[in-house]
């Protein structure tokens, strides 16, 4: 009897055994199948060598193998106009940055010059444009606060008799190239100047040489990135007796007081309003009664 209970033990332990091993097998080949499912292989990014900036380069800056550098670039985030290499940069001649390349950026075909040229506006220029200066001073130039990179609108003044004058715009959205003889497009300092040039097309150039002569230009500086043309229209001496009021644009968010009374206790809470309309101000509503 003793020696059957001792089999029959050793037969359980040897099933027990076998069971953990089987169970343990069946669990990592489910788990291995859920990686599988879940985890979609990589695809291979194809990638190419361009070369970047090594550090911060501004107009005027001569190209050289110290202040560039190569590294591996996405295919698919690839912009237009890179070099693969630092000797194709420095191949054909010397290279003059014309426009500011931060560090890490491209080095791209559009913000250098070709191979042995100078770094003179005229290499600024987009193709079919030109470019046009216009005098100003510290009032028709916005106060000196207009700089490379920036866009303007360009105004005319004219004024047969001291009663009887108008304003015309005459040139949307143009990019101011240089003021005076400063071209760098990383300025940031206000400067009052004498000239501003400003790249145009061929009848905007016109355009511009025209109006110089039978009036005064002056300049209207654009939001940074603003790109809309506004329909305009001629201004003269009699829309100067009409008060025109500047409206602020409406805040994002509207907050409403709610008083919440707790027994003996009451508390107040600013709320977000959902009113899509505010109530017009006092003045507003008392002008439209009138």
């Amino acid at each position: 009897m003793r020696k059957n209970t001792i089999v029959m033990v050793g037969i359980a332990v040897v099933f027990g055994l076998l069971a953990v091993f089987v169970a343990q097998g069946w669990l990592n080949y489910q788990a291995e199948l859920s990686r599988r499912v879940v985890a979609p292989k990589e695809k291979p990014v194809a990638t190419r060598t361009i070369v970047i900036a090594a550090g911060p380069l501004r107009f005027g800056t001569h190209v050289n193998p110290d202040n560039l550098r190569e590294v591996v670039w996405p295919n698919e985030a690839l912009p237009a106009g890179t070099f693969g290499s630092i000797d194709e940069v420095m191949s054909g001649g010397k290279r003059i940055v014309l426009a500011s390349i931060e560090k890490n950026e491209p080095i791209l075909r559009s913000k250098i010059t070709g191979p042995g040229q100078k770094a003179t506006l005229s290499a600024v220029i987009q193709d079919g444009m030109r470019a046009v200066t216009i005098r100003v001073n510290d009032v028709e130039g916005v106060g000196g606060f207009v700089l490379p990179g920036d866009h303007v609108d360009v105004l005319l003044t004219r004024q047969q008799e001291r009663t009887n004058g108008t304003n015309d715009v005459v040139i949307q959205n143009a990019r101011v190239l240089a003021v005076d003889q400063l071209a760098d497009d990383a300025a940031d300092r206000p400067t009052v100047v004498k000239a501003v040039t400003v790249e145009v097309d061929t009848i905007g150039a016109q355009k511009i040489a025209l109006a110089s002569s039978l009036g005064n230009l002056s300049l209207m500086l654009r939001r940074a990135g603003e790109q809309v043309t506004d329909a305009t229209r001629r201004v003269s001496t009699a829309d100067l007796t009409e008060t025109e009021v500047i409206q602020r644009a409406p805040e994002a968010k509207r907050f409403a007081k709610v008083s919440v009374t707790r027994g003996t206790n009451k508390q107040e809470y600013n709320v977000a309003s959902e009113e899509a309309e505010w109530r017009q101000s006092a003045d507003e509503q008392a002008a439209a009664r009138r």
